[in-house]
């Protein structure tokens, strides 16, 4: 990818601290503050339709559960019949009460509608990593047919980026990074990625020089803070993913 064609600022899980993160609702209110690119993270239910959730379980963003479905189920585990019952706007206020779990495919006509790009994070239940990444990857490449730009894919899993290469080799891939571990630039080169998408402090003069040497373009993960945002935009990065819709304007940065 000789052209980056993404924003710098890019909001996380839409505007996932002014609206119930993961939601189309949160994308919307994104857009409302200027955003045309939105970060998600994308897993599958028990049988195999991508969706929209964060954690591993329903407890901290679902309610209004079905008889029988505990707050503590792992929502990979479950039908999306069921999953697609839950309220998962509540937990965050009574504005949003009633906001549904979307699917990826409705994600995409969100975007694609009004001209918004998407970073989509796989996050897959635990074991089913490659499986995830081919199927997440395989309906991505379906849903943006011919579209101008692709969706952005990244993840923490190795595993799920494999599945994903594997299955829409022509998607750019982006490495997440908690850490700079041994041989982490390596390892994003294996996979064939475009990007490395790191904890925000992770980047400085040393760790951008290395990724940049290497042909890679840069993003961090979550800057909230002023004073941050301009350190990593002095640095160059290309991307800034953030919660705080509300105090970085796009267009005034």
């Amino acid at each position: 990818m000789t052209a980056w064609p993404y924003p710098r600022w890019i909001a996380h899980r839409g505007a996932g601290r002014l609206a119930p993160e993961n939601t189309l609702a949160a994308f919307r209110l994104g857009a409302a503050n200027g955003y045309r690119m939105f970060e998600c993270d994308v897993k599958l239910s028990a049988d195999g339709v991508p969706f929209l959730l964060h954690d591993a379980t329903l407890e901290r963003t679902t309610g209004g559960h079905p008889d029988g479905v505990s707050a503590a189920s792992t929502a990979g585990e479950l039908p999306w019949q069921v999953l697609s019952q839950l309220d998962a706007g509540s937990w965050h206020s009574r504005a949003w009460a009633g906001e549904p779990l979307p699917t990826l495919a409705a994600v995409a006509r969100l975007c694609r509608a009004n001209g918004h790009l998407l970073n989509i994070e796989i996050k897959p239940t635990p074991g089913t990593e490659r499986h995830t990444g081919e199927v997440v990857a395989a309906q991505a490449a379906s849903l943006w047919q011919g579209a101008a730009v692709a969706p952005l894919l990244t993840s923490f899993q190795i595993e799920s980026l494999e599945g994903a290469r594997h299955a829409a080799p022509q998607l750019p891939r982006g490495l997440l990074l908690a850490g700079l571990h041994t041989g982490w630039l390596e390892t994003a080169l294996e996979l064939g990625c475009v990007a490395v998408v790191c904890q925000h402090a992770l980047w400085d003069r040393s760790s951008v020089t290395q990724a940049r040497s290497a042909g890679l373009r840069l993003l961090a993960y979550t800057v909230n803070d002023e004073c941050e945002a301009l350190r990593l935009t002095g640095l160059g990065l290309d991307g800034l993913i953030t919660d705080r819709v509300d105090l970085f304007p796009p267009a005034r940065a």
